[in-house]
């Protein structure tokens, strides 16, 4: 059976989980409040590296969710490329932070690159941010994906390199606490999402090839 936290999260429930067991165990009433503490810090935890099972649907035509969260932006992005579009999805805290892919298809190419750490639902934080950028090719095109980090968010972890290839709703990262996700799309894609929607990765429809 599979455990359902991601293996980049394990060891921040297990450390304070066996400190929180000796402290309650060992140090008497006096530190009961440090070892209920750790208890909770190890429960917050492993609920924010939770990684659930989820089916995607299988219609090749669409594009999926990369990550939970609230959308933020959905229309032209300011690329200096024109026909490019984007979605923002941020993240809080108690979202599921495992990233998806939206399609199937190639990695071409993983961007990696340094820089601030700003609160990731702001416009600028897409350039100025540390992130992580993947190229991937489909069938019907060409997409990008990007792992933004934020203010609390200092580690991006993605797990593909170029010439690896993802089914539709595959995993293939995430960012611990607290991030955002872009997806940069073609203009031949019909977006179905709106700035304020909720979305789920994996399984909620962004957008559609035409």
């Amino acid at each position: 059976m599979r455990l359902p936290i991601a293996p980049e999260g394990r060891a921040f429930v297990a450390v304070p989980l066996v400190l929180a067991i000796l402290t309650l165990a060992t140090a008497g009433a006096v530190f009961a409040g440090i070892g209920w503490g750790l208890l909770a810090g190890a429960g917050f935890c492993a609920f924010f590296f939770r990684d659930p099972e989820r089916r995607a649907p299988g219609d090749a035509a669409v594009l999926l969710a990369p990550a939970d969260g609230r959308v933020t932006e959905a229309g032209p992005a300011d690329e200096g490329e024109p026909g490019t579009q984007r979605v923002s999805i941020f993240l809080s805290i108690f979202d599921v932070h495992i990233n998806r892919s939206p399609a199937a298809g190639e990695i071409r190419a993983v961007r990696y690159r340094q820089g601030a750490f700003r609160a990731a639902f702001r416009k600028d934080a897409a350039e100025r941010n540390e992130r992580n950028e993947l190229e991937m090719t489909t069938e019907r095109g060409t997409i990008r994906i990007r792992q933004i980090a934020g203010v609390v968010a200092r580690r991006i972890v993605c797990r593909v390199r170029a010439g690896d290839r993802l089914a539709l709703g595959e995993r293939f990262g995430l960012i611990r606490f607290g991030s955002r996700t872009d997806l940069l799309l073609p203009a031949g894609v019909t977006l179905s999402v709106r700035p304020g929607d909720r979305v789920r990765g994996g399984l909620t429809v962004i957008g559609r090839w035409e």
